[in-house]
């Protein structure tokens, strides 16, 4: 079960260069259910996500460089790059900020994920979170690949 709260960004740490990133690549081979590829570094992975915003089910198993290429090209919608930094909070929490690339541009969301519903919900974010997103589904990536117009020509604009 995953279980995760999203966030626009008010303002992005300044100090990013001192926390772990990493390059990810992702699609999807369907989005309703959500089976999606993803590259991170030499890493490959498909990802089946079940329904659910705050909570949903989620099974991930490791791909080899092959596999990975062989389903790739089953890839529907754009394909979502994004840069994403691993930043410690208080009580072991991370979060995880990405930073979008190519159609994405200009849109930059953290997500933060939990052991139970409850600390979830109890959860205040830092300062430098912006909106809550959780439940807006515009902002799903699944949704997000399917976007045909550049973020930041969206109705809903992120202000930095």
């Amino acid at each position: 079960m995953e279980i995760e709260r999203k966030f626009l960004v008010k303002k992005i740490p300044g100090d990013l260069a001192r926390y772990p990133m990493k390059r990810i690549m992702q699609g999807y081979i369907s989005t309703d259910p959500a089976l999606r590829l993803r590259q991170s570094d030499d890493k490959y992975i498909f990802t089946y996500k079940g329904e659910g915003q705050l909570a949903r089910e989620e099974f991930e198993s490791s791909l080899t460089k092959a596999q990975f290429e062989k389903l790739w090209p089953l890839v529907t919608g754009n394909k979502i790059v994004k840069d994403r930094y691993c930043i410690p909070l208080e009580n072991g929490l991370v979060a995880e900020l990405d930073i979008y690339h190519q159609h994405l541009d200009g849109l930059t969301r953290v997500e933060v994920e939990f052991a139970s519903i409850d600390e979830a919900n109890a959860f205040t974010p830092p300062d430098w979170f912006g909106e809550d997103v959780t439940f807006d589904e515009q902002y799903s990536n699944s949704n997000l690949s399917k976007s045909t117009t550049p973020f930041h020509l969206a109705p809903k604009q992120l202000t930095n």
